[in-house]
């Protein structure tokens, strides 16, 4: 696992207005990162190998060129005062290379720890905080050595790469392991891990953001999954104040062992004992997090930013209660055919160019003072309801 004894290298003290933030990669999370440095009064640059990408439609200039292209990062280098990334599948190794040009404050070894879930869950096992039990495996004599540990049902995930549910495989019955057996022979086996089963009570989520010395956190919230992809948050949590703590306590934990500059998502299982589990780390801002948009005093994008700029954060405070919910690409036209009928509806179009299934097109976050009735309201709509 790496060291992180490199994690603070390339700290900003204080980046002045005017100065010039690259962002690696051009997607909404890019492109909300960018309005909230334009706010800021910082130059965006972007590196995407789509033209016209989400984040380049509200920057300064765009570098077309694939994330992997070592050219077109230096371009992009030599053009910033500070590199920062909007996904974590970029190449840690290019990032290195540009290091000398270029203040890079998130450091690349937080990079390599969430890239990889071996060394993630080790480092977050390491801190002292309960992850899934989980076993390496390399082979598959490794998986039959760890399914005789861990049992079924169990999950197993490549070690690195995979997002919204690709890169897994559940396994509950020996028909399940039968078949993956079947599909991988006469193939190389690739790295992963597997995971024993979490019964948990729901899905969670908190927000940590760093200077590189100083941390606060965002609401704890409750997460709802559909096909893999997040569907709704409602923000805050409906938990006790102890649990509440308990999670606040374990991002900040996990926030000083990275020295985090930025903003950093720890995805949580609530257990029904009312045990916590991290499940996943995002080193940056989340899909979980755009509710702070409309209901924060400061939102995790300005939180980021302010962070990579070595500016002081204060502690974001939650001005109202609110459910946001996600709009992909089967949402788009009922969402649009009732917007006129919805001005609670706070809609944010990512300007994509392509509509396609269960793509991210957007999302809408409503401002109440009760989540739960507004997450009924939301789906009473039929908006969300997929086709059969």
């Amino acid at each position: 696992m790496p060291s992180l004894s490199e994690e603070t290298k390339g700290r900003i003290d204080h980046l002045e207005p005017g100065s010039v933030i690259g962002i690696v990669g051009g997607g909404q999370l890019g492109r909300m990162m960018a309005l909230s440095a334009r706010c800021h009064g910082f130059r965006i640059g972007v590196l995407d190998p789509t033209p016209d990408a989400p984040a380049a439609q509200v920057a300064d200039f765009q570098e077309t060129a694939d994330y992997g292209d070592l050219e077109a990062l230096k371009r992009l280098a030599e053009r910033s005062d500070v590199l920062t990334y909007e996904f974590e599948n970029v190449d840690a190794d290019a990032l290195d290379q540009v290091r000398d040009r270029v203040a890079i404050p998130q450091g690349t070894d937080l990079l390599r720890v969430t890239q990889d879930r071996v060394h993630e869950k080790t480092f977050i096992n390491r801190h002292g905080i309960d992850t899934a039990p989980w076993r390496q495996v390399d082979s598959l004599d490794q998986l039959d050595a760890a399914l005789k540990e861990l049992g079924m049902p169990a999950v197993l995930k490549t070690r690195t790469g995979g997002y919204d549910g690709h890169g897994q495989a559940v396994l509950r019955t020996n028909e399940d392991l039968q078949a993956l057996q079947a599909r991988m022979k006469g193939r190389d086996f690739p790295p992963s891990v597997l995971e024993g089963f979490v019964d948990f009570a729901f899905e969670a989520s908190i927000l940590v953001s760093g200077n590189g010395k100083d941390y606060v956190t965002f609401p704890m919230v409750r997460n709802e999954h559909r096909h893999n992809i997040l569907h709704m948050t409602l923000a805050p949590a409906k938990v006790d104040p102890g649990m509440a703590d308990r999670a606040r306590d374990m991002a900040l934990t996990l926030a000083d062992g990275f020295k985090l500059a930025g903003t950093l998502a720890l995805e949580l299982f609530v257990m029904p004992d009312g045990g916590l589990v991290v499940n996943e780390l995002a080193p940056r801002p989340h899909n979980s997090g755009h509710y702070t948009i409309e209901a924060c005093s400061m939102d995790q994008f300005d939180a980021h930013v302010r962070g990579i700029a070595g500016w002081p954060l204060p502690n974001p405070r939650l001005l109202s209660p609110a459910v946001m919910v996600n709009v992909l690409g089967q949402h788009v036209a009922p969402v649009r055919k009732l917007l006129g009928e919805h001005p609670e509806w706070f809609l944010h179009d990512y300007g994509k160019a392509e509509v396609r299934t269960d793509r991210k097109m957007g999302h809408l976050t409503v401002l109440t003072d009760d989540p739960e009735q507004t997450a009924q309201d939301l789906e009473a709509t039929g908006c969300w309801s997929d086709p059969d």
